[in-house]
């Protein structure tokens, strides 16, 4: 019997555990393992906005000051998921995922015990390092288990544990972070980490390394105009859901009138949405993957510019969080699969480079956010903010669509 998982060319997997298992089961396994992953990080990129106020308390600043801890974290992805990509070209990619995750499971271990403003800012950059990497490795290897018709579905499949995190994940550690103090969130997604480092180890397959695969090939997706429109697709479209999901606790108790107690739920409900996102998002990509990009962003233009309003009255608001996970979910892997397509040769820069962008978006969308807020302007403003950014990105993408039918006529 051979030991390979159905793949794309030149990717071959060695023996490992459970060899009894078929071909597919050891695919399906293996993304369980990825999940893991994403699950870990999914709550910990999020559950820093649930617990903001009591965070912002236990290390004494305001909540505009606190926010820009979320944008460290993102910082660090956007630093960390283009370097690594490179640097890590000619390792495998398992032991390039197993290496982030013990990584990531110590910094935020780390961030637990931090004791002031400087020092959460640091290690919660330091937990951001790994992210943009992890997926966009484990993303590469998503789709060379599958048929080439399946890779988005392959790579959402990933990325629901972003969204599991956000429906079990962040309201479980916001309650125990609301209850015995904000560090021990962190503490948790630390064992997570470890529990993500032994489930990668067992399932994932290790698979060799092509010839064409250097430092040069992958910085050659930086030459190619239509990965940075799809780069720049991500930061302004998704810049507006930051600025308002980033102060979503405060926002759900002043306008919506919610209590502290509540906030697990709503923190839920956009997570339920967000695996919606992720499971519709396969499905809309056999439509065509610029065009559901174009009309995702649109979506997402509506649902803000009416989401300040509709926040004043409870069962609106809960349904507008839930509709603030679901469409943006669409777009991700839509967007990595976008990535991947025009990178050609680069595309593990280019799929790592997906996240640090929408890290990028993380942290201008949280500045954002503070600016209107600090101004006094309320929490229905930064929505606002964001339905003009999905506009720019509805048009960064239309743009990318002319310009690709230009080409292929000239061609």
């Amino acid at each position: 019997m051979t030991d390979t998982l159905p793949t794309h060319p030149g990717a071959t997997r060695h023996p490992a555990p459970g060899d009894g298992l078929t071909d597919t089961s050891r695919a399906g396994f293996a993304l369980l393992a990825l999940a893991v992953g994403g699950f870990a990080i999914g709550t910990t990129e999020f559950v820093t906005m649930g617990l903001l106020p009591q965070v912002a308390q236990g290390i004494g600043v305001d909540i505009p000051t606190a926010g820009h801890l979320v944008s460290a974290y993102a910082i660090g992805v956007v630093v960390g998921a283009p370097l690594i990509a490179v640097l890590a070209a000619r390792l495998r990619r398992k032991t390039t995922l197993l290496s982030l995750m013990v990584f990531f499971a110590v910094a935020n271990a780390a961030s637990g015990f931090a004791t002031g403003y400087s020092q959460l800012m640091v290690t919660r950059f330091l937990s951001g390092v790994p992210h943009g990497a992890f997926f966009g490795i484990g993303s590469l290897v998503a789709a060379s288990l599958v048929p080439k018709e399946r890779r988005t579905w392959a790579i959402s499949m990933i990325l629901i544990g972003l969204g599991a995190a956000n429906v079990v994940g962040v309201p479980l550690t916001t309650v125990l972070g609301q209850r015995l103090g904000w560090q021990v969130p962190y503490w948790v997604v630390g064992g997570i980490g470890a529990l993500t480092v032994l489930a990668v180890w067992t399932w994932v397959p290790w698979q060799s390394i092509t010839a064409e695969v250097s430092m040069r090939s992958e910085l050659s997706a930086l030459s190619r105009l239509q990965v940075w429109l799809a780069l720049l697709i991500g930061v302004v479209g998704f810049g507006g859901m930051f600025a308002t999901y980033s102060y979503i606790a405060p926002t759900m108790t002043e306008l919506s009138g919610f209590s502290e107690a509540f906030i697990p739920v709503i923190l839920a409900t956009y997570g339920v949405g967000m695996v919606g996102g992720m499971l519709v998002s396969g499905r809309v990509a056999h439509l065509g993957v610029l065009r559901g990009i174009i009309v995702s962003l649109g979506a997402i233009a509506v649902m803000l510019a009416a989401f300040g309003p509709l926040a004043h009255h409870q069962v609106l608001a809960v349904v507008m969080v839930f509709v603030l996970g679901f469409l943006p979910s669409i777009l991700v892997p839509l967007l990595q699969t976008r990535l991947m397509d025009v990178a050609r040769e680069g595309q593990s820069l280019a799929a790592a480079l997906n996240h640090s962008t929408l890290n990028t978006a993380n942290a201008f969308g949280a500045w954002l956010g503070s600016l209107v807020l600090s101004a006094g302007l309320g929490y229905e403003w930064p929505s606002r903010v964001g339905a003009i950014l999905a506009v720019l990105g509805v048009g960064i993408a239309v743009l990318s669509a002319l310009l690709g039918r230009r080409t292929a006529r000239v061609s």
